[in-house]
């Protein structure tokens, strides 16, 4: 867990775990400064303050960026794909519901990223 104790918003997580709750192939893992949930092994959300991070359909990207409250991961543009959507992007019930649901929509269609080889070696 990040060890800053204003790393992520309690209420966002409980509300994510509560979206993700009737699935079994969901981890949490701290990442980017955030607390993601990764589901079928691979990242799909996450908090960071009280922001959401969702990753979605890279060639979507510039359409998403269009949305009030939401900034690219990486401005530079390294990271396609991710977002961060600030409270009032999620706020309402539709909106929250929407994100989720892309997230989700788009979690069996995203690459997994390859684990580190020193990482996984230490781990075997």
């Amino acid at each position: 867990m990040p060890r800053d104790p204003d790393a992520f918003s309690p209420g966002l997580v409980a509300a994510l775990r509560q979206a993700l709750g009737g699935r079994s192939d969901v981890e949490e893992r701290p990442l980017f400064g955030c607390l993601c949930f990764m589901v079928g092994g691979k990242l799909c959300l996450g908090v960071k303050r009280d922001e959401l991070l969702v990753r979605l359909p890279p060639a979507r990207h510039d359409e998403f960026l269009e949305q009030p409250g939401v900034r690219a991961l990486s401005p530079q543009g390294g990271m396609p794909g991710y977002f961060f959507v600030e409270p009032d992007g999620y706020a309402r019930r539709e909106r929250w519901e929407a994100w989720i649901g892309e997230a989700l929509a788009y979690n069996p269609l995203a690459r997994a990223t390859p684990r580190r080889r020193a990482k996984q070696a230490a781990e075997d």
